[in-house]
């Protein structure tokens, strides 16, 4: 995998900004407030997450491993959280309906190389699924640090606990094939501080 193509990513995209809550009337204070950094934030993990979703689903097809088809599941409820918060924040959806297609174009290079890494075998694919978990807790990070809304935070803690806890899943099968795995975005404390830690129940 192309580790400075992912780290440009996240840098020319200087803001993953999320928020959750499927609240049919906002606070308005919220609403007139959220700047064009957050905005951009928003559209981008709607995708991000999209790309998780889909990278996923193409491992499942390809190696019919139950944890691909189950964390695609939770990936979808991020995308609906997303889609919640966008629509929230009046804002379009970027998010395109076919898999494995992105308006984005950087997103969409990117979901090019993972699905490539991931067809080599089955370890592959879950270093595929470790490297995007690590990425995705690591814009989220950065993305806490660029907002004070509540109603992104909030968000940003619900698809943060979700990727910690497919992080440790993915972690783990790698160690039962006597695969190890070092981070590329979280620093290492941060990374074995979840790997080591039990798994979390997050609520939206």
């Amino acid at each position: 995998m192309n580790g400075t193509k992912l780290l440009m990513i996240a840098i020319t995209f200087m803001g993953l900004g999320l928020s959750s809550c499927s609240k049919e009337e906002g606070d308005q204070s919220e609403l007139i407030g959220l700047s064009d950094e957050e905005k951009q934030d928003l559209m981008f993990l709607r995708e991000e997450e999209k790309l998780a979703r889909d990278v996923y689903l193409h491992s499942f097809d390809e190696y019919g491993v139950n944890i691909f088809k189950n964390i695609a599941n939770s990936e979808q409820s991020h995308m609906d959280e997303m889609l919640s918060v966008i629509t929230y924040f009046g804002l379009v959806d970027p998010a395109h309906s076919e898999r494995g297609v992105f308006n984005d174009p950087e997103l969409q290079e990117l979901y090019n190389q993972l699905v490539t890494q991931s067809d080599i075998s089955l370890v592959e694919a879950y270093k595929v699924g470790a490297t995007i978990e690590d990425l995705d807790i690591n814009d989220l990070n950065n993305c806490e640090s660029r907002t004070s809304v509540s109603t992104i935070l909030d968000a940003y803690e619900f698809l943060e606990c979700g990727s910690r806890n497919h992080l440790r899943q993915y972690y783990g099968k790698l160690q039962e094939q006597g695969v190890s795995y070092a981070p590329q975005y979280i620093s290492v404390d941060y990374f074995n501080s979840i790997v080591n830690s039990d798994k979390e129940s997050c609520g939206s």
